[in-house]
């Protein structure tokens, strides 16, 4: 089944103007579940209720309220809202162009693909090659739904990908965060967690070695409801122990993979690439609603 597209745009740098169309990059593969009146087994329908009126509330009823005080509230109307909403634009402007190791990916929130629209194929296709040559990704606003976003576009798997970003003020300080800058650590520590890292090291990001085993145990839990068979709850796991001696912790680590501290000293670690891994294996990723398979 072909991809559905979410809509189209334009990307617009310089005098350039490339039509492009939107689609969904990835998407949640959780198990959903509806709530279900237990004596019954039917479906619950949700209410809302107000306990000042003590009455079920209908929407038409209903407006929004921003609680300014403890318990007080403005009211705002959504012909407000829709007033303030970002001019309705398809134009994805280019502000600035920047190398990808310098997106510190805490930034990165949803990531959608964009092939050429009717046209667009080949200033698409030269903006593409253009910026895996220049080794940059692009900066640029884009109203979604009324709502004015930062956007990162960037030439990936010989296209081009989007990906909506928070804004700076949207990201939390790690400064607020005890980071464990008062543990002393011993001699010998640092060298068997590098030895460690280096025993696990691995040559690329293979994301398919990953599966979700909770997701596959709940679906084959349910299947057999289906089927009528009991279902057996296997015991707990045993906790693990508390680490006492972080050295020795270590050198269990490593014997459990089969290595000395000699042999994860000789292997060496992967070698750097020119691009940000990190930065793109969590560009990889969007995940929201919850259901056992594709929007």
């Amino acid at each position: 089944m072909p991809p559905h597209s979410l809509g189209s745009g334009t990307i617009s740098f310089g005098l350039v103007s490339i039509p492009v169309r939107l689609y969904t990059a990835a998407s949640s593969a959780n198990v959903a579940f509806n709530q279900l009146h237990a004596p019954c087994g039917s479906r619950i329908k949700q209410q809302t209720f107000c306990p000042k009126c003590n009455k079920t509330v209908e929407r038409a009823e209903l407006t929004r309220g921003y609680e300014f005080a403890k318990e007080q509230y403005v009211r705002v109307a959504d012909e407000e809202l829709k007033a303030l909403e970002g001019e309705a634009s398809k134009i994805i402007d280019i502000a600035e162009f920047v190398p990808l190791e310098q997106v510190d990916p805490i930034y990165f929130e949803k990531t959608y693909y964009l092939g050429p629209d009717k046209g667009g194929e080949k200033p698409y296709r030269l903006l593409s090659d253009a910026m895996e040559k220049a080794g940059q990704v692009a900066l640029a606003k884009y109203v979604m739904r009324g709502k004015e976003s930062l956007v990162l576009i960037r030439a990936a798997q010989s296209g081009l990908m989007l990906h909506t970003m928070y804004f700076a003020d949207e990201v939390r300080d790690f400064g607020e965060i005890d980071k464990g800058d008062t543990a002393k650590i011993r001699e010998g520590e640092l060298d068997l967690a590098l030895q460690l890292i280096n025993g696990l090291a691995g040559e690329t990001f293979s994301p398919a070695r990953y599966t979700d085993e909770y997701r596959h145990r709940v679906l084959e839990m349910i299947n057999k409801k289906v089927e009528g068979q009991e279902i057996t709850i296997a015991e707990p796991a045993a906790p693990r122990a508390q680490v006492i001696d972080l050295m020795e912790a270590l050198k269990e680590s490593l014997a459990k993979r089969g290595l000395s501290a000699e042999d994860a000293a000789a292997k060496k670690p992967p070698a750097k690439t020119g691009a940000a891994p990190a930065a793109k294996a969590k560009a990889a990723a969007v995940p929201k609603k919850a259901q056992a398979g594709r929007k």
